[in-house]
């Protein structure tokens, strides 16, 4: 039979090692320098805005309107107008920064107590946090003076935010790299008892994850990117690009403990392991290709940064891996750590030992099991039917008691709408229109109607005119979205009917509100596209339309999962202390759709494994039951080893600050950790076992798909010359 593709370059790379890993090598640096000096480009608000919301902002991007920084500054005092003092030496001290412009009067509260100081900052609102830091040690070196005199100083505006932002991105980015790579050797350490096998995987993922961000930079001039890309990459990046070494590495090691030869054992695996890393990687790339439906360039650029990071880990899995573990031969395992490096007496049939207690009473009741882990399954997925989204705010990212989301949270409470006003923006035919009387008036009724603090900007030379609009409420409660609904749906088509204007209503709240509708439009056809690229990739490697139709409803189950998880802890609260976090209220609004996708990705990870693994048992003339029983035994350390670094990676990216990053951090470790054992070791064999030998069945009208072999064919066992260690993962 003819090698498949993973075969011959694996069989190509082992016979040619130091083109393979000097051309990685050269591959990794061009990669990383030129990618390092083209630089990343991020999208500004503009490009990420969609509906209404991102009508208006485009508008006002194309009349040349610059949006300044705009910064919100509260000084409170325990008596009315106790705060005067202090809100005039602020005002000094911030006009002397330089750095400020347009400084209002104080605006007192209703009770006297409070004063709301407003201002913008100077230059380009794009970098206006890389200039902000002056501001914030005017209003830090205020608040330390009040403090003894029971003043308090509250901040919150686009510059500060934006800087807060982006120093916890990068703290957090590089808390993530420093925990995720030591915690993913630690447990191949374990796994594996050597330390080169360990740090073979961790040391090609890492390359793969360079090589990706200088591809990425690159693409980035074309597709602007999100602040939160590179961590996703990153993530991505270093799960697969483990797993895929892990397994391929894992089939060589059990080959030659079999008594093959070190070039046999290598060409076995990189027929079987090997095809199944294509195979995993190019179902993971296809379905990431799925977020493209979306509509939105948020996931646009994750599936860019995806597909590229994981791209680089399979072809490095399938060319440079076998290169060097052909180089290394024995000295795979140097460096072996005492009571960790087991000797397997009985050879490969030494793994799996746990793993077949375990499936015993599975394949005894596989009725019983096959309810039972999908009753679990959907008890958890429950939480899910209340699930709500927004897009949250930076005080919710923050966390309740960051110093950023106490000063928004006072500010809203005595001035609800301040820090994130609706905007409605109006652009005539004519711009010389805009002045006309007709359209003074309509203006002057939104202002009217829209209620106290509504400010009018009118850009005369563009013809576009602005009104911020405080709305009631915190901004993102029901209050707010109902006050919302009014501007859009009553007040502005009134206004502006029979008007030759546009008139969009946009603004934080609106912004959120036509994501999420963009969103549940794009869901449908993302989901519909990956579930069919799904059947089709699974019907072509395995011939069964059974196969592919329980792969996809075995994802449907892991990602029910992990929804109910996410929307019960971060949504209701239930164990959110436990992991540092805390009840939001609603899960980030892109977090379902990523999920989704990155789940019926990685998913594939294990299943192609396993099933290959099965199915090979089958071709060598196995019954089903049989061939259940040695696919998953065989594959359940390398899975099991798979899934605790996959996990463990996740899992740091679950105690990091930002809230969305908890929220996928938690979403995607909980829904590995299922996938890995209730689905792959209880649900999956329990239903295979169930529908017997139809899952090998090829229909008739699909006899024309051809044969891949999931096997190898190998020459006759020879003894082993001397005895080749072996760990048990």
């Amino acid at each position: 039979m003819r090698p498949n593709l993973a075969a011959r370059l694996g069989v190509w790379s082992a016979h040619h090692r130091k083109t393979a890993i000097l051309g990685w090598l050269l591959f990794v640096v061009l990669a990383t320098t030129i990618g390092g000096a083209s630089g990343m480009v991020t999208a500004s608000d503009d490009e990420m805005g969609v509906g209404d919301s991102g009508r208006a902002a485009a508008i006002l991007d194309e009349a040349g309107v610059e949006e300044p920084a705009g910064e919100l500054v509260m000084v409170s005092s325990r008596s009315a107008d106790g705060w005067r003092d202090a809100a005039s030496d602020l005002s000094k001290a911030l006009t002397a920064t330089g750095e400020t412009r347009g400084m209002q009067a104080p605006l007192p509260s209703e009770d006297g107590k409070d004063a709301l100081l407003r201002f913008e900052m100077k230059g380009a609102s794009d970098d206006a946090a890389d200039r902000v830091q002056p501001v914030l040690d005017a209003v830090q070196k205020a608040k330390d003076a009040g403090a003894g005199e029971g003043i308090s100083v509250y901040q919150f505006g686009d510059a500060s935010s934006e800087k807060h932002l982006g120093d916890l991105l990068s703290d957090d980015l590089t808390r993530a790299e420093f925990t995720a790579v030591p915690l993913a050797l630690g447990i191949l350490l374990v796994a594996f008892g050597a330390v080169v096998a360990a740090l073979l995987p961790v040391g090609l993922a890492l390359t793969a994850c360079v090589a990706a961000f200088g591809l990425l930079s690159l693409a980035s001039h074309q597709l602007h990117l999100f602040e939160t890309t590179y961590s996703v990459m990153f993530l991505m990046g270093l799960a697969v690009g483990v797993d895929y070494c892990l397994f391929y590495l894992r089939r060589e090691r059990d080959e030659r403990a079999a008594g093959r030869d070190a070039e046999t054992a290598l060409r076995i695996a990189a027929a079987t392991s090997g095809r199944a890393v294509l195979v995993s990687g190019l179902t993971v790339m296809v379905a990431m290709a799925g977020m493209f439906l979306s509509g939105l360039l948020l996931f646009k650029g994750f599936a860019v940064a995806t597909i590229l990071v994981v791209c680089v880990a399979m072809l490095g899995s399938v060319t440079v891996l076998p290169a060097l573990l052909s180089a290394l031969g024995d000295r795979i395992n140097a460096g072996r750590i005492p009571f960790l490096n087991r000797k397997g007496k009985k050879g490969a049939h030494a793994s799996g030992g746990i793993a077949g207690k375990l499936l015993h009473p599975v394949l005894a009741k596989p009725k019983f099991f096959a309810i039972g882990s999908a009753v679990l399954l959907l008890a958890l997925a429950a939480p899910a039917l209340g699930m709500k989204t927004e897009q949250l705010g930076l005080e919710k990212q923050f966390g309740s008691d960051a110093a950023l989301s106490v000063s928004f949270r006072e500010i809203t409470q005595e001035f609800p709408g301040g820090p994130a006003p609706a905007q409605i923006v109006v652009r005539t035919a004519d711009a010389d229109d805009i002045g006309s009387k007709q359209l003074r008036d309509a203006l002057a009724a939104v202002v009217r109607d829209a209620g106290k603090g509504a400010e009018l900007t009118v850009h005369k030379g563009a013809g576009v005119a602005e009104i911020d609009v405080p709305l009631p409420g915190d901004g993102s409660d029901a209050e707010s979205k109902k006050a919302l609904g009014e501007l859009r749906d009553d007040v502005v088509p009134a206004a502006f009917d029979g008007l030759d204007a546009e008139a969009y209503v946009g603004g934080d709240l609106a912004s959120s509100e036509d994501f999420s509708d963009q969103l549940s439009k794009g869901i449908l056809p993302v989901f519909a596209f990956i579930a069919a690229v799904t059947f089709l990739l699974m019907l072509f490697s395995f011939r069964s339309v059974v196969i592919a139709v329980t792969s996809i409803a075995l994802n449907l189950l892991s990602v029910g999962a992990a929804y109910g998880v996410m929307t019960a802890v971060f949504q209701h609260g239930w164990g959110a202390e436990l992991i540092g976090s805390e009840q939001v209220g609603a899960i980030e609004n892109w977090m379902p759709l990523f999920v989704l996708v990155v789940l019926f990705g990685l998913s594939m990870d294990y299943h192609v494994f396993v099933v290959s693994r099965i199915r090979e048992a089958r071709d060598r003339g196995l019954d089903n039951r049989a061939a259940i029983r040695e696919g998953i035994t065989r594959t359940a350390g390398a899975v099991t080893g798979a899934a605790v670094i996959m996990v463990a990676v996740f899992a740091v990216f679950g105690t990091l600050s930002m809230q969305d990053m908890q929220q996928m951090g938690v979403g995607l470790g909980v829904a590995v950790l299922l996938d890995a054992t209730v689905v792959r070791m209880v649900l999956l064999p329990s239903l295979m076992t169930l529908l017997g030998e139809r899952n090998w069945r090829t229909p008739r009208y699909l006899s024309w798909l051809p044969t891949i072999s999931h096997g190898a064919p190998v020459a006759p066992e020879q003894p082993a010359t001397r005895p080749v260690p072996s760990a048990t993962v």
